[in-house]
C-alpha cells in the first residue's frame, strides 16, 4: 500500500503545475545565497518525456534515459549566467548520477561537478527512497561551508526533502547545518 501511494504521488507530481516562486521567496533565496552557508537544491532543466525513464534505461548510458531538450540546455546556461551575474558562488557542486542532472550542472558552468549517488532518482529507485532521502538529509545537515553547496537533482527528490515540488530548473534554497532541511526561498530563473 505504501508503495502504491508513492507511485500515485509521483504520477501526480508529473501532472501538477509547479507552484511558482513568489517575489518574497526569490528575495529570501538571493539573500541566503549571498550570505553563504546554504544549500541550493536545483531540479534539472527541461527533460521531456514524463516521469522517470524509459523501460530498460541504464544510468551509465545517456542514450537510454530522458535527456535535456534544447530548451533545457539553453535554460541551464542562462541560469548559470544569472547566478554568476548575481555574484553567487558555490564551493561545491553535486549532481545526481542521471545524465539530465549532470548535464544541467555542467551547462551551468559554475565549477567542477561531482556525482553523488544519494541524489539518485527516488522515482526510479523507489525501493531505496528512504535511504537516499536520509543520505541527502545527512549530507545537507553537514554543510557548513562559508560558501554555498549546489545540488542538481530530481523534482521528486527535492519534494521528499522539502515538500516543495519545483519546476524544471527551479532552485529551492535550504539552510545547511544541523537544523534539518529548512527551505528559506525559491528561484525560478529561466
Amino acid at each position: 500500500m505504501r508503495r502504491m501511494r508513492f507511485v500515485v504521488f509521483t504520477v501526480l507530481l508529473g501532472f501538477c503545475t509547479a507552484e511558482v516562486a513568489g517575489a518574497d521567496d526569490a528575495a529570501d533565496a538571493w539573500k541566503a545565497l549571498r550570505a553563504g552557508g546554504h544549500v541550493a537544491l536545483m531540479r534539472h532543466a527541461d527533460a521531456p518525456g514524463g516521469v522517470g525513464d524509459p523501460p530498460g534505461f541504464r544510468v551509465e548510458d545517456c542514450a537510454s534515459q530522458r535527456n535535456l531538450s534544447a530548451k533545457g540546455r539553453s535554460d541551464a546556461e542562462k541560469i548559470g549566467s544569472r547566478l554568476k551575474g548575481e555574484g553567487i558562488a558555490f564551493e561545491k557542486i553535486l549532481s545526481s548520477p542521471w545524465c539530465r542532472c549532470k548535464d544541467t550542472a555542467m551547462l551551468l558552468n559554475l565549477g567542477p561537478v561531482e556525482t553523488e549517488a544519494t541524489f539518485g532518482n527516488v522515482v526510479v529507485l523507489r525501493d531505496q527512497r528512504d535511504a537516499l532521502t536520509a543520505g541527502a538529509r545527512a549530507l545537507i545537515a553537514k554543510w557548513n561551508g562559508p560558501s554555498n553547496l549546489l545540488v542538481v537533482t530530481h523534482g521528486a527528490n527535492i519534494a521528499a526533502l522539502t515538500t516543495i515540488s519545483p519546476a524544471s530548473g527551479e532552485i529551492v534554497v535550504v539552510r545547511g547545518g544541523s537544523g534539518g532541511v529548512e527551505p528559506v526561498g525559491r528561484l525560478l530563473l529561466d
